[in-house]
């Protein structure tokens, strides 16, 4: 046998087998034995499973975040009631005295306060939601989770810190002379809206503000401008009456003013249906749904990015 011939026979002999799945591309080849790509984004029906799988992390992540906020301050969690408080007496100053926004509003104090904290609630929702991805990315690297829980906690966080200041806010509008009645259990619905409403926007945001570090910074002057349309501190009924029709009736169906002029309704007797504007329940409704399935979809359509980069 020539030298040719044998190093032939040993080419053959030394060939390996075919291993099972040759002629498969590398994606058919992963889908035949189960696997899938890492952090990739799941089917939306599974995402929400998954979501409500982890409601318990979700819950416990808020209560541990809203205990360690204010660990460094002296007086801890008061600043929950005291940073609304404040605010309230500085508006009432430049808005009820300087300027006399008071005028025409009965009981000014309670209709301030009451506006001042429940505007608060998304505002602080929305400021923190744009920084849920960005100082979390420790987590989201070493954990698998549905990233939605980051909005999700933040929310609960801000709705337990306006459970706390309810306290302070309910006290204050008895001390105007506001007497409790059964429309007080219409701020149950409102709240449940108004998180739902939150949520959805925390949601919205977080996912821009990974993407665009630079909305953190421009958040506060957005939010600073959406609460003088708002009417916190003034009358819509009032100033809508000087406006084109279709400026005042965007200025009604404000979101935020329509859960303002919700949680007023159901405090305080002198803010009567007449004051209320027409559908606002209905409205209420309409932009929690909006917001909250709009913000979720939003979310969830970017999962497989965050963190990555």
């Amino acid at each position: 046998m020539s030298d040719t011939t044998h190093q032939s026979a040993v080419a053959v002999s030394t060939r390996p087998a075919p291993l099972p799945g040759d002629g498969l591309s590398p994606a058919e080849l992963a889908a035949k034995h189960g696997l899938s790509v890492s952090g990739a984004r799941p089917p939306l029906p599974d995402y929400v499973r998954q979501l409500w799988g982890r409601r318990h992390f979700i819950v416990a992540y808020s209560v541990a975040r809203l205990t360690a906020q204010y660990t460094n301050a002296r007086l801890g969690q008061i600043w929950n009631v005291l940073t609304p408080m404040l605010n309230a007496a500085v508006y009432y100053l430049i808005f009820g005295v300087l300027m006399n926004s008071k005028r025409g509003i009965d009981n000014y104090i309670a209709y301030l306060v009451i506006g001042v904290f429940v505007f608060n609630f998304t505002q602080s929702a929305i400021l923190a939601g744009t920084r849920a991805i960005s100082d979390n990315l420790g987590l989201i690297r070493a954990l698998h989770f549905p990233r939605a829980c980051l909005p999700i906690s933040i929310t609960l966080i801000q709705l337990q810190q306006l459970l706390y200041s309810l306290i302070v806010l309910v006290s204050i509008v008895l001390m105007t002379g506001e007497t409790v009645g059964m429309g007080w259990l219409l701020i149950i619905p409102a709240l449940l809206l108004q998180c739902v409403f939150n949520i959805g926007c925390a949601m919205f945001v977080a996912r821009i503000g990974s993407e665009v570090t630079d909305v953190a910074q421009l958040m506060p002057f957005l939010l600073r401008t959406w609460m003088y349309l708002s009417g916190v501190m003034y009358s819509i009924t009032t100033v809508k009456s000087h406006l084109p029709g279709v400026f005042g009736v965007m200025l009604e169906l404000n979101p935020a003013a329509v859960y303002i002029d919700l949680m007023r309704y159901s405090l305080m007797s002198s803010f009567t249906s007449s004051q209320l504007p027409h559908h606002v329940w209905f409205a209420a409704l309409a932009w929690s749904a909006i917001a909250g399935i709009g913000g979720f979809v939003f979310f969830w359509k970017a999962e497989e990015r965050y963190g990555r980069g």
